[in-house]
């Protein structure tokens, strides 16, 4: 079982990677949420798939193959924060949409680089190379 999950895991990762590095913004937001799944898998992992008794017991007793709550806490915590970071990545996109017409990287960037029309063009002072 571990290894499914391993190899799921680095499927997952090569798929984000490779649509974080695509040209359109959706795309990159979508790579940077499968990354972040696929993190929460790893660690979901790491408290031991196969836990076959609860994780509360009586005190004093730890059963030998108990799951680990903690990673399990942590990755819901971590989702909790991914879906908050994956809404506000959503609010950037669709600014960048209203502004820009377009979610291309290169002409959001082309865009983004031109001086604003009302900002005064710097004449150079005498003695001073342009």
């Amino acid at each position: 079982m571990e290894i499914i999950v391993a190899a799921t895991v680095g499927l997952l990762v090569a798929l984000g990677v490779w649509m974080m590095l695509d040209r359109n913004l959706v795309r990159v937001v979508l790579g940077v949420v499968v990354i972040g799944n696929a993190i929460n898998l790893a660690v979901v992992s790491v408290g031991r798939l196969g836990g076959q008794a609860a994780a509360f017991v009586a005190a004093g007793e730890v059963p030998a193959q108990a799951a680990n709550p903690l990673p399990q806490a942590l990755v819901l915590t971590a989702i909790v924060i991914g879906f908050a970071l994956f809404v506000f990545a959503l609010g950037v996109l669709k600014r960048a949409w209203v502004e820009h017409g377009t979610t291309e990287t290169d002409r959001v960037t082309a865009q983004a680089e031109t001086p604003a029309p009302d900002l005064p063009v710097d004449k150079p002072a005498s003695g001073e190379r342009a």
